[in-house]
């Protein structure tokens, strides 16, 4: 609207100064000429355009800049971990995941401070602490977007950094706190995690997550279209078909991202019954703040200042004071 108007006020002074200059012609004022009229109106008209596209693409400019730099910070982001030479694929979980001294930092301080954990294979383990205590760059960490900065992760006894991280990530699923969904149905959506699954295998990966109770009321099924990101559905209802998503992957390792946080506590029982369905099935690592996602853990880890604080069960931290009985406490989980 702006632009049309300004477009119409030049358009409106320049036919007055021409106007004005052919009522100074024909009287003989200010020695104007017809011919000196006609040439200034050539030079308008000619020069008119380029002046405004000169002085209009300014802000272009200054926008391409913009996003010029945001471009080149992007592609000057370190790349993924190589693997090493002679890395080897991973055939599944067998023995254990063991954390050995592991340090992290990301060149301003250390994030995690010789952490020692090993982890048995079925074993639901939960990490807490205060916010900035390093619980999700742990996770990173497993997942290969770093490597440790001393220290090794090591499966079955083989550093991380000698297995093919995509053969790793192969029996690796991950649910975070923000569910992603693609403009399909529910079952293709399910599907994605194992593009040739049959329809009774995504129904059972539906049944393990306990999304098949919804999804068999809906008129449509699993043939329903979730919109786009999902949005004709709930929130709940979306991070249970997630759910469905990573455990059709059929993965050695669950990862669960703070993937309760957002949820109302109904829904978030119906999710904590999923987590429980696949106890010892899966090796699960739950990252959470709150005391009914985490209670039921195997073990619980409490981390503070990158460091393994305390770590035991629900009734054993809860019985000695602590980190963990003051987070408790303090209604942060």
């Amino acid at each position: 609207m702006a632009k049309a108007s300004g477009e119409a006020l030049n358009q409106t002074v320049g036919t007055l100064i021409l106007g004005l200059g052919a009522v100074l012609a024909l009287n003989h004022r200010w020695d104007i000429t017809i011919g000196t009229l006609t040439a200034f109106a050539l030079i308008l008209v000619t020069t008119y355009k380029p002046v405004k596209t000169l002085t209009t693409s300014y802000t272009s400019i200054m926008e391409s800049i913009a996003g010029a730099e945001r471009l080149f910070q992007v592609l000057d982001m370190e790349e993924e971990p190589a693997d090493r030479p002679h890395a080897q694929t991973m055939d599944g979980l067998s023995h254990s995941i063991r954390f050995h001294d592991v340090h992290f930092d990301y060149g301003e301080g250390e994030i995690l401070t010789g952490i020692d954990l090993e982890v048995q294979p079925g074993e639901v383990i939960a990490f807490v602490g205060r916010t900035g205590t390093g619980k999700s760059t742990l996770m990173d960490l497993l997942l290969r977007f770093h490597d440790p900065t001393s220290g090794s992760i090591e499966i079955d006894g083989i550093d991380l950094r000698d297995i093919q991280r995509n053969s790793f990530l192969d029996h690796v699923a991950v649910v975070t706190q923000e569910p992603f969904l693609f403009d399909e149905t529910i079952a293709e959506n399910i599907r994605y995690g194992m593009r040739d699954a049959s329809d009774e295998e995504v129904r059972a990966a539906a049944a393990a997550a306990s999304a098949d109770e919804f999804i068999d009321q809906l008129p449509e099924g699993y043939a329903t279209p979730v919109g786009e990101f999902g949005l004709r559905l709930s929130g709940g209802q979306r991070q249970r078909i997630t759910i469905a998503r990573a455990i059709l992957c059929n993965p050695a390792i669950l990862v669960f991202d703070e993937a309760t946080s957002a949820l109302d506590a109904k829904t978030e029982r119906a999710v904590q019954v999923a987590i429980e369905a696949l106890r010892g099935q899966r090796t699960i690592f739950l990252i959470a703040h709150r005391l009914t996602t985490i209670r039921h853990a195997d073990r619980i880890v409490v981390l503070d200042e990158g460091r393994i604080a305390e770590i035991g069960d629900h009734e054993t931290l809860m019985s000695r004071p602590g980190i963990y009985h003051e987070l408790i406490g303090s209604n942060v989980s």
